[in-house]
């Protein structure tokens, strides 16, 4: 199945029984203004400057029907399904210099209405085993931004991705028939994976464009089950309708955050400026329109070394999104839309993705 990752809210951009795809939650993206939600831009922290953002990620996932389970049940097929994910999480990050930004990232996941349909031989034929939800804490992502290449006069910036995910997340949640889920649906995966990408960031006076690629390399975890590698690939064009245009200093990949990312930072108003460094921006809000691709490609899932069938593929979103932000305070929303939805064997695909959220700069 091509789950969708919980992976790097614009730190890894970031979602989806045995239908792998749409039973993962993403990640999220940028910070600032004038840049994208879930796509991760190259720009980074000030030195001794932090970004902290809480976000809210829901999946609405198309689900079988009883009628539907009972029928691949009688073929063999072990299909399950569900009714959503939704994956509160919180970030933080900071400078380490103006050109290395680190950034932490813990989810707590939530897959609601898991169901599998059963193969009997008796007189009741299939029948459809509704095991409830999971929730918990999920895995631990720390992602570190290095911006090699910063081209103020052309304003582009061009950013290394590498990180961890770590496995600090539940990994024996139980149905209400007393059974243990799947490595799929557990909040944690039991497993040390690698992240290692790219960003892409092109500023013009109202508008910019971001891009990145990041390939997370998935071990065996729990159950002896290995996930499957994903790559996530995203590309946003985002436009300052009102407010402040957008400068090329201070941006990080947080999700949204606030104006003074882009100003050098709350910290940077206590000194003077001098003819290099742009002005603070006048207070008052800013308004950004934000038009984002964001696509995830899925491994199969293997279970003791053998290939789930029914698992991996490829699903791409049409995300528009809207960004308010006021002094150290910004929030966001993003509203994704599957415009592929290409999927291995039998899966219950998404239907839409939201995610909304708050952050702040100091």
């Amino acid at each position: 199945m091509l789950r969708i990752h919980a992976g790097c809210a614009g730190l890894a951009a970031l979602i989806l029984a045995s239908p792998a795809i749409a039973h993962h939650p993403s990640g999220v993206g940028s910070t600032g203004g004038a840049g994208p939600i879930a796509t991760i831009p190259a720009t980074t922290l000030e030195e001794g400057h932090s970004a902290a953002a809480i976000f809210f990620e829901m999946v609405k996932i198309d689900a079988f029907s009883d009628a539907q389970l009972k029928t691949f049940a009688g073929r063999h097929i072990h299909a399950h399904s569900l009714d959503a994910i939704l994956a509160p999480t919180l970030v933080y990050a900071y400078g380490v210099t103006n050109d290395l930004t680190i950034i932490g990232r813990l989810p707590v996941i939530t897959r609601t209405d898991i169901r599998e349909g059963h193969h009997s031989h008796g007189p009741a034929g299939n029948t459809v085993d509704e095991r409830g939800d999971s929730s918990g804490i999920g895995d631990l992502t720390l992602l570190g931004q290095y911006r090699f290449y910063n081209n103020k006069a052309t304003r582009t910036d061009v950013a290394l991705l590498l990180g961890v995910k770590a496995p600090t997340g539940r990994t024996n949640e139980y149905d209400k028939l007393g059974e243990r889920f799947e490595a799929e649906f557990q909040p944690g995966s039991g497993s040390w994976d690698g992240l290692f990408g790219m960003a892409f960031s092109q500023r013009f006076t109202a508008w910019s464009f971001d891009a990145n690629v990041l390939y997370q390399q998935v071990n065996k975890g729990t159950q002896d089950t290995d996930l499957g590698d994903r790559f996530n690939y995203n590309a946003a064009v985002s436009w300052r309708v009102t407010g402040a245009q957008a400068t090329p200093v201070g941006r990080m990949n947080l999700g949204a955050m606030p104006e003074p990312m882009h100003h050098g930072g709350p910290k940077a108003r206590a000194h003077k400026h001098t003819h290099d460094e742009p002005p603070a921006p006048p207070p008052g809000p800013a308004l950004d329109l934000v038009l984002e691709l964001n696509g995830e490609w899925h491994a199969h899932e293997k279970v003791a070394g053998v290939k789930d069938e029914n698992s991996g593929g490829n699903v791409v979103y049409l995300s528009p999104g809207v960004r308010l932000s006021m002094g150290k305070w910004a929030g966001f929303l993003s509203v994704g839309i599957p415009v592929v939805n290409h999927v291995n064997g039998v899966q219950a695909e998404p239907d839409w993705r939201l995610l909304t959220g708050v952050a702040v700069s100091f």
